[in-house]
């Protein structure tokens, strides 16, 4: 593969992290771009809002064309404000009602669909062209950016991450089990490796770390090391209140 530089880049590196659901990538990567002063695009995020605005239009997570209908026609925008990441759908901040057991549930059925993919792919690559931006998934270093200058591939076993999934269900309110929870981590990492399009999987090129037995500040360093290797000054390009929405 054709090694891309930042030089072409307007504010930065593209940094992908890519991993399983669990794997700590949310957490790590607003760390991370707080840190760097980088833009955090939750691709995820995105994900999730299109499937809770496909459970309020009714639109199943097989009807493609429905779902092609809905993409068209639903606004995603992530702003960042008091610090904050907020999703914004159609205006709305959803940021904790794409949160909930169900719609992760819908999340990974709806992100298996050609026409989410499509679209959303469009928009991701929109958003972190100029560069500058750390983005987040499970397809980033391989189908969204595979020429980003710095990939990381974050993993962890399905028991640890069911067992964090749990806490911060628990810790929200949530009726759930440890054992339901690891269930469902185990069924995602099915749905996402063996789907049609952009199944998870590695970049040959990432560095892949296994937070299992690791602290959040271990492998924030280990990533910040291997970034700063790449560009020892790292260029500031946000600001509190700047949209991210690709257009």
């Amino acid at each position: 593969m054709k090694e891309s530089s930042a030089a072409g880049r307007k504010n930065g590196l593209i940094i992908a992290i890519d991993g399983p659901s669990g794997a700590g990538k949310s957490t790590i990567t607003k760390l991370l771009a707080e840190r760097l002063g980088y833009i955090h695009i939750d691709t995820g995020a995105m994900f999730r809002a299109i499937a809770l605005s496909a459970s309020r239009n009714g639109v199943e997570a097989d009807d493609d064309r429905g779902l092609e209908e809905l993409c068209r026609s639903t606004d995603v925008v992530l702003k960042r404000s008091n610090g904050c990441c907020m999703v914004l759908l159609n205006g709305e901040d959803v940021s904790h009602a794409i949160r909930t057991p169900e719609i992760s549930a819908l999340t990974s059925k709806i992100s298996a669909r050609k026409p989410v993919r499509e679209s959303l792919l469009k928009l991701q690559r929109r958003m972190g062209e100029q560069g500058g931006v750390i983005l987040e998934g499970r397809d980033i270093g391989t189908v969204v950016f595979p020429d980003a200058e710095v990939k990381f591939f974050l993993s962890a076993s399905a028991e640890e991450r069911g067992r964090r999934r749990y806490l911060e269900l628990v810790a929200k309110g949530e009726q759930v089990t440890l054992e339901q929870t690891i269930a469902a981590v185990i069924s995602r990492d099915e749905n996402d490796e063996k789907r049609e399009h952009a199944p998870l999987r590695c970049a040959n090129d990432a560095v892949i770390i296994d937070s299992t037995r690791l602290s959040i500040e271990e492998v924030l360093e280990s990533m910040e090391k291997k970034v700063r290797e790449r560009v020892p000054e790292q260029q500031t390009c946000f600001t509190d209140g700047r949209e991210i929405c690709g257009k």
